[in-house]
């Protein structure tokens, strides 16, 4: 069972009809991204709606701009107010802020999938990550998966899962 089967079949979500080729390639020439293949079928068998999903449908685009800045604006905040650098960011030197930001424009990026849990942009079968701020925790080795640990829908993967996105990987837990 696919994972937007597995959620249709629950019966605890409100799911709007998929979204359309089209519909899918707008989203991504707005907002400058490219879906990887898992989360574009997710999102094309049915568009979970309700508290936590992203509404990709929405004329109010500033939530959507919002989730999908989170992960850099965390990681600037944690760089800003925790003292947190990244070593592949070169010496913590001089504007902290500038340099994180420039490392962070080539880190893939991260498009929100619920709530505070995303997916890279374009890189098919990747585990879900846990972002908030610079606490980042793989929770689903995919998103069947995931399903099943947020939600305990379906069965577990029954195999562990290990980021390799450029950047966010390094900071998992």
């Amino acid at each position: 069972m696919t994972a937007a089967e597995l959620l249709a079949a629950s019966g605890r979500f409100t799911i709007a009809p998929g979204l359309s080729e089209t519909e899918a390639s707008d989203i991504e020439r707005e907002f400058g991204f490219t879906f990887a293949p898992d989360h574009r079928e997710f999102l094309a068998a049915g568009v979970p709606t309700g508290v936590g999903w992203p509404d990709w449908r929405s004329p109010d685009r500033a939530g959507l701009r919002a989730a999908l800045a989170a992960p850099v604006e965390g990681v600037l905040f944690d760089v800003a107010e925790n003292d947190f650098w990244y070593e592949g960011w070169g010496p913590a030197f001089g504007d902290r802020l500038a340099t994180a930001r420039a490392g962070l424009l080539i880190a893939p990026r991260m498009i929100p999938l619920y709530a505070h849990r995303y997916l890279p942009a374009g890189i098919a079968g990747h585990p879900v990550l846990s972002i908030y701020q610079t606490d980042v925790i793989v929770y689903g080795a995919d998103l069947c998966d995931w399903l099943n640990r947020e939600f305990a829908i379906g069965e577990p993967a029954g195999r562990q899962a290990r980021s390799t996105v450029p950047f966010w990987s390094a900071l998992t837990t």
